[in-house]
């Protein structure tokens, strides 16, 4: 099957595909064009509540770009400079998603893969699974856009033993290095990440879609301004604010619409 990027719904939840199994999901110049486009298109969709991003079938997240048409797509410094423009459009169409966006992460998560792991607001992964981007073999760079979510994740210093070691971490030392949320056994990596999202789901949607900008902005180091600390009361007229405050104090479960 051609690869490609695939988009499922199970009620409000959208589960995303990274799909070239053949190839352990690497990513081809089309699939980022892929991701893209599908990134943009849930985050337009108001009646999901969370993205799950995983790569097809349980060896691998994603291991990186699709090194095999490098010659054609990536070959010198025009094509280079082409290439990175659609991969920056990928990674922020993560980043800029109006939806919490979760990593289910099985087996191998490296260059590429690792890339847009980072950019996710929660990871899950197994306690197999490997992390790392040894580009410095392959003689080439990390661009700006690609190291600026993995030096948030993780800091300067974690990056840069990642670029310049170019060594795999396991699990263990990923979750300690705060490459990822949460590990869990192999076999539990998919049901315990869409029992996270249900989780999301369960909250006020746009109570998580705001904190999800929030959290973003104040990690770039941005103060908010007076019109968006403003903006951050508005939930109190919201249909959703007096329907969890009435459950809350009924000790019901609030049925939140979004509203």
């Amino acid at each position: 099957m051609k690869p490609t990027v695939l988009i499922e719904r199970q009620d409000s939840i959208a589960i995303v595909t990274l799909s070239n199994p053949e190839k352990m999901n690497a990513l081809t110049l089309s699939m980022w064009q892929d991701l893209r486009d599908v990134m943009t298109e849930v985050s337009a969709d108001l009646d999901l509540r969370c993205v799950v991003l995983r790569g097809a079938g349980e060896q691998a997240f994603a291991a990186g770009a699709d090194v095999s048409e490098f010659p054609i797509v990536r070959g010198d410094t025009a094509q280079a400079r082409s290439y990175a423009d659609v991969t920056s459009a990928a990674m922020r169409a993560i980043a800029e998603c109006t939806h919490p966006v979760i990593a289910m992460i099985h087996g191998v998560c490296v260059g590429g893969g690792l890339e847009i792991a980072a950019l996710c607001d929660l990871r899950i992964c197994g306690e197999s699974s490997r992390f790392g981007a040894p580009v410095g073999k392959l003689g080439l760079v990390m661009s700006y856009d690609e190291m600026a979510g993995l030096v948030a994740l993780a800091g300067r210093s974690t990056t840069l033993e990642i670029l310049l070691e170019g060594r795999i971490l396991d699990a263990a030392d990923a979750y300690v290095k705060q490459l990822v949320t949460r590990v869990v056994a192999d076999d539990h990596v998919e049901n315990e990440s869409l029992a996270c999202a249900r989780r999301i789901c369960a909250g006020a949607p746009l109570v998580a879609r705001w904190h999800r900008q929030a959290a973003r902005q104040l990690e770039a180091g941005r103060a908010p301004s007076a019109e968006q600390i403003d903006t951050s009361y508005f939930c109190y007229d919201s249909e959703d604010f007096h329907t969890g405050l009435s459950a809350f104090i009924d000790k019901a479960r609030p049925q939140f619409k979004g509203k």
